[in-house]
């Protein structure tokens, strides 16, 4: 692009050539969005003005000014934290941050326009600079480790069972990856709902290649300087995870195969004979009248509303699944009004697109258009009045397993176009119809639409809850409604394995709410498999036990001893954990950092770290190596720089190891290995049943005594919007004395009148001030203070 015009405003500026155009712009500190249009005069007509664009990911308002400097070939922009440099003859760009470093150099940026019948074939293509040793993580829902260098993905929403290590595309689409070289990391996200690719120095080891299907390429570069850092901009820029209900942070049971209220009834009492935590149920397809969502089988659920409050008497709540096909069946209520109000997918030919899901013949609402969102979310009303805790949006990609064909229309040539265009997966035609959009387009933002209508209406029909909804599809800013599970995964160790790379990867663009189903979805799982699955997914932010029809049972007593034991204890460990997990929680709302941490967001130039795909950070003071592999009884584990103290399964505690090694961990079969970071300041409560809320009665602080001490604990009522308090324990050994000092804000009453804190690290205590009572063996300070400690003081 030969820039021959530059049209200069206070808060954008647009560099125009013959073909091509290129807006730049500041919407955040720290992050600039640079709208590329390589072929801007063949798919506009006002060119060199671009055409509104609406996001579906972008909810940052507003914008920063720039101030533009144009010196020979060059043009200077600068706003708060970053510039760009852009070179007028080939529209090409580097881009860097406050320092002056370079963050990220584009190389190359093309696109053409192929006209065809009935959709002219368009691309758009942008080329970054891959430096040697510059590391790419993240890309949302996809295989491989942490580093993603060497990769190619496709960015297509895809229902696929099963999928292997190596399956790409997934379910879920998230254009946003993290650059990390010698410790300085940055971001880019392409903000583009069009089917697009990318190269990760694949084809050529000097680039990274995206190509988008679309007529632009609309980015958004990040500055860090740390992996936290570039996260916190993409949240802030497309939405921070709201703050889940405590109890879809508890355990969690599902089959497709309870085909009826006893079955859920019996599961339920299942886990309650036998002494194991629960806290949710879901209630797969067979709860329809003749996969019919929004509809009951009278016969197999005669009283739901029932159902329900036998559950909710022993503590567990229900989710039912909601599938987005409706079934075309004349007279129904719902396919009715949908027909009736042209809310339906159509045909490239203009009728009503018909296919076939679980319902046959089926057809698709289209939850791209903000008025039918508006109208899926209203018939969330009944299941609401009928006690249903939330929602599971499965099928959403939107799945299709076949399409009805159409007889098609008479082309310029006289001849008979196809009347299904092309199929890509198991969903709907590229040509099929949204509005004015084509499936093509808007084929990755159907689950994000379905989930947002589903979040805001349950936000009116029950003010006082925060809604939960769980979702299989995506895109980026699907954090702002929605949990999500990684789909049909199978009972492998390979895909325990690999759960951890790819949740860290969603974690790193602001997903923070993820699970996978333990111990898989397809295939059968001896007990050591379903104890190790367990045992790390004590750690994933949804715990959900979940299998296939046609496969065998796999609740934990399925197994028999010793694995319902060990499988007893993981739950148990998870609800000790609650509070930690569910302060991490509050953290993701406020800053979009994941529970889920990949070892480099702490060690950023730690080679060694990019390579611990198998191992994570929980926060930033536990470091977890799950036993991963079958028969293994030992695991290496790389520990980055600081002191780390022994903690396998959050109960005895042993050496104290310093980092920027690897060591071999002990972990037999009912052993999680973990250790606590110097200067980590951990909560955890006591066991339960289930959860009833989050002003814990039960409090044990566990604190590695370090220079710096800090922790942090967040309480309110476990829903809704009342008053909370945040809890700040800060301190540090000086000279010899350890001092901790603890301080709150918030009005939440409390409701524990004594805390139990458990300090490793010291050597020697002589004198304690500011405790009830104390005690010290084996290395071991056990404090018992007041619930309203302000200091404590120990001396050697």
């Amino acid at each position: 692009m030969h820039v021959a015009d530059a049209h200069v405003e206070p808060y954008r500026l647009r560099l125009s050539g013959r073909y091509a155009v290129l807006e730049v712009s500041c919407p955040l500190p720290g992050v600039l969005r640079l709208r590329h249009s390589p072929v801007s005069s063949e798919v506009g007509f006002l060119h060199p003005e671009l055409p509104g664009k609406r996001s579906w990911s972008v909810i940052a308002e507003g914008g920063q000014a720039l101030t533009v400097e144009r010196d020979g070939d060059r043009v200077r922009v600068e706003a708060e934290g970053v510039s760009l440099e852009v070179d007028v003859e080939s529209g090409t760009w580097r881009f860097r941050d406050a320092r002056g470093r370079e963050l990220a150099r584009c190389v190359d940026v093309s696109g053409e326009v192929q006209a065809a019948y009935p959709m002219s074939r368009q691309r758009a293509r942008l080329a970054l600079r891959a430096p040697e040793g510059e590391r790419y993580l993240g890309f949302g829902e996809k295989v491989g480790p942490l580093d993603k260098r060497g990769m190619h993905f496709t960015f297509w929403n895809t229902d696929v069972v099963p999928h292997h290590p190596d399956t790409d595309p997934l379910y879920q689409s998230i254009p946003f990856f993290v650059g990390l070289r010698e410790g300085v990391a940055w971001g880019f996200f392409l903000d583009e709902s069009w089917r697009s690719e990318v190269d990760v120095a694949l084809a050529h080891a000097s680039r990274v290649a995206w190509e988008s299907w679309g007529p632009e390429l609309d980015c958004y570069l990040f500055a860090g300087p740390g992996v936290a850092d570039v996260v916190r901009r993409y949240a802030a820029l497309t939405g921070r995870p709201p703050l889940p209900p405590l109890w879809s942070l508890g355990a969690q049971q599902s089959r497709w195969g309870y085909e009826n209220a006893d079955d859920i009834r019996g599961v339920i009492q299942g886990y309650r004979q036998r002494g194991l935590p629960l806290d949710c149920v879901y209630l797969d397809i067979d709860y329809m009248d003749g996969y019919k969502v929004w509809t009951w089988d009278g016969a197999r659920y005669p009283d739901p509303a029932g159902l329900v409050r036998e559950a909710a008497a022993q503590g567990v709540r229900l989710v039912p699944i909601i599938d987005p096909a409706l079934k075309l069946e004349p007279g129904w209520s719902v396919y009715e009004e949908a027909k009736a109000r042209d809310y339906l997918v159509r045909y490239d030919r203009g009728g009503v697109l018909v296919g076939e899901v679980w319902p046959r013949p089926a057809v698709f609402p289209d939850l791209t258009r903000p008025e039918v969102q508006r109208w899926w979310g209203g018939l969330h009303r009944d299941f609401v009045a009928l006690g249903m805790a939330g929602f599971w949006n499965d099928m959403n990609e939107p799945s299709c397993f076949a399409v009805q064909p159409d007889v098609g229309i008479l082309t310029l040539t006289s001849e008979r176009s196809e009347g299904v265009g092309k199929v890509e997966g198991n969903t709907l035609p590229y040509d099929a119809r949204h509005g004015d959009k084509r499936h093509l387009e808007v084929h990755n933002v159907y689950a994000l639409g379905m989930v947002k209508g589903a979040f805001e209406a349950l936000r009116e029909l029950r003010t006082e809850a925060r809604p939960f909804l769980l979702t299989r599809a995506g895109f980026a800013g699907i954090q702002r409604y929605s949990a999500v599970w990684t789909g049909d995964n199978s009972s492998h160790w390979t895909q325990l394995e690999t759960s951890l790379p790819m949740l860290m990867g969603l974690g790193l663009a602001a997903v923070a709410f993820t699970g996978v189903d333990i111990p898989g979805f397809i295939g059968r799982a001896n007990g050591e498999l379903l104890v190790r699955w367990m045992q790390t997914g004590t750690f994933y932010p949804l715990m959900r036990n979940h299998a296939g029809k046609g496969t065998s049972p796999q609740e934990p007593w399925r197994y028999g001893e010793p694995y319902l034991s060990l499988a007893r204890a993981a739950l148990e460990r998870r609800y000790r954990l609650l509070p930690t997990l569910y302060t991490l929680m509050h953290e993701a709302s406020e800053t979009g950092i994941a529970p889920l941490r990949p070892l480099l967001m702490e060690a950023p130039g730690d080679a060694e770290a990019a390579g611990a795909f198998d191992q994570f950070l929980f926060g930033r003071d536990l470091l977890v190596a799950p036993v991963v592999r079958p028969g293994q009884t030992k695991r290496l584990a790389y520990l980055p720089a600081g002191a780390w103290l022994e903690w396998p399964g959050l109960e005895r505690t042993g050496a104290v190891r310093e980092g920027g090694q690897h060591v071999i961990a002990d972990g037999p079969l009912d052993t999680v290995p973990v250790w606590l970071r110097a200067g980590g300041a951990v909560a955890l409560t006591r066991p339960a049943l289930h959860t009833t809320d989050a002003n814990w009665k039960h409090l044990e602080w566990h604190v590695h005594a370090a220079p710096q001490v800090h922790g942090q604990l967040y309480e309110d009522a476990g829903d809704g919007y009342g008053e909370s308090r945040l809890t700040v324990l800060r301190g540090g050994v000086t000279g010899g004395v350890l001092r901790l000092e603890r301080s709150e804000t918030g009005a939440l009453p409390r409701v524990r009148t004594e805390e139990t804190l458990r300090v490793y690290g010291l050597e020697f205590v002589k004198h304690v001030t500011g405790a009830r009572a104390h005690r010290f063996e084996n290395g071991v300070l056990e404090l018992r203070v007041s619930a309203d400690w302000t200091r404590l003081d120990v001396t050697p």
